[in-house]
């Protein structure tokens, strides 16, 4: 249990603490209860949330107990945003998205032996409290001052900030002592950008209770260029596979910078300090291989999705590339690469030419463009040479679920989708 910080410190995912060597010391003597918390302000967890779950693993694994909390009270009103009030879900929504997300946290814990994690909602311990007690109880420990020192508060000053969002930090920190004082749960876990409400809790803890609890906080991921790392085009990376599926979470860890790899490597993948380095020292001296890449993606994807569907994404990649065949992956993987792809919908394939096939599907820019990657012995159709100019797609080449996958050269691929 000893020489857990030490692995969290070289994995980088110790951004903050308190006191890190009663920290320490709370470790050595004995297993330490913590939690963390995740609002459903969303039907799934996020790529953020991914960091948090791989330091409750860690942490399990070093011998101590964690309690996963589900925000069935906090997602009704979620954390203040920087930019603008959040829009209130509605009941009986956000009660859905606690079930759901009760199920994804289930996946990557043990329930099992003296240290198995015990799940929480916090709605279970908040429906049922008086304003008047909540009032006397909470808010009396708090300081109106402080409270408007946040970060967060103070930019939203200028634009407005209701009372309801003001008001997040009692209800999260009612949450530690709530743990603390009926489940023995001394520490709390979770992002820097929740730095402030979790060390609330702490001192509402001291406060309430005369009680000593401690903190700590991962780091904020981010590109080499300082900008957040787990963000696509389309938005956040979901942990849910409707709504990233698991071919496009591989392809977004596959897509890690060079600069950056050893980090998300540290952070996501259960490998030790040697493999690690080693897979650093394979991308400083041949980059265009990808090693420490592909660990990356096969490892995460293994975490959240399991080894079948990495396997299945693997083979879409290989086979969009002339690697593999397009018609054996499932349908489901099919249409996960179309929407990677942003495929063109056409209304059918009657009298659509190959030529006229590339240029909608984007990898060309024109009928003559097409035509002349055609001549040139550049052009396939699913992985097929097309050696015709004139040639024109049929019903024959329709991929399970209505698609057709076209490339130029060895890299440049589209995806027609047929309308039903």
């Amino acid at each position: 249990m000893t020489g857990v910080l030490d692995e969290l410190k070289w994995r980088g995912l110790l951004a903050e603490s308190t006191d890190e060597e009663a920290l320490a010391e709370h470790f050595a003597a004995g297993p330490v209860s913590f939690y963390v918390g995740f609002d459903p302000t969303a039907p799934s967890l996020h790529f953020g949330n991914l960091v948090q779950l791989i330091l409750v693993r860690h942490l399990q694994a070093a011998g101590h107990k964690p309690y996963l909390l589900v925000g069935g009270a906090t997602g009704l009103i979620g954390d203040p945003k920087q930019a603008a009030e959040r829009v209130l879900n509605p009941t009986d929504v956000v009660a859905g998205w606690v079930e759901r997300i009760r199920q994804q946290v289930s996946r990557f814990v043990s329930f099992e032996g003296e240290n198995g994690a015990t799940l929480v909602n916090n709605f279970d311990w908040t429906s049922g409290m008086s304003t008047i007690d909540f009032l006397r109880d909470i808010g009396k420990h708090f300081s109106v001052n402080r409270m408007l020192a946040r970060d967060v508060v103070r930019n939203r000053l200028e634009s407005g900030i209701s009372y309801t969002e003001f008001s997040y930090v009692l209800l999260q920190s009612m949450d530690f002592l709530h743990l603390f004082t009926e489940h023995g749960v001394t520490m709390q876990t979770g992002g820097s950008d929740q730095w402030g409400n979790i060390t609330a809790g702490v001192e509402l803890i001291r406060r309430a209770a005369g009680g000593r609890a401690h903190a700590m906080a991962t780091p904020l991921l981010t590109k080499a260029d300082g900008t957040k790392f787990g963000k696509t085009e389309g938005g956040s990376v979901w942990l849910d596979a409707q709504l990233t599926s698991p071919y496009a979470f591989h392809q977004f860890f596959l897509a890690a910078e060079d600069s950056m790899v050893g980090t998300y490597l540290r952070v996501f993948s259960p490998r030790s300090r040697e493999e690690v380095e080693e897979l650093e020292r394979q991308t400083a001296e041949a980059p265009h291989l990808r090693a420490a890449q592909r660990a990356l993606a096969d490892d995460v994807t293994d975490l959240v999705h399991g080894e079948t569907e990495r396997r299945a994404a693997v083979a879409a990649a290989d086979a969009l590339f002339g690697r593999g065949s397009l018609q054996d992956l499932p349908e489901g993987t099919l249409r996960a690469v179309a929407k990677e792809l942003k495929a063109s919908a056409v209304p059918s394939l009657d009298g659509l030419s190959v030529a006229s096939a590339l240029q909608t599907a984007g990898v060309v820019p024109s009928l003559s463009a097409g035509r002349r990657a055609i001549a040139e012995g550049g052009a396939y159709v699913n992985n097929a040479k097309v050696t015709d100019a004139d040639a024109a797609l049929t019903a024959a080449d329709l991929l399970p679920g209505g698609y057709v996958v076209v490339r130029r050269g060895k890299r440049t691929v589209g995806a027609l989708s047929v309308d039903a």
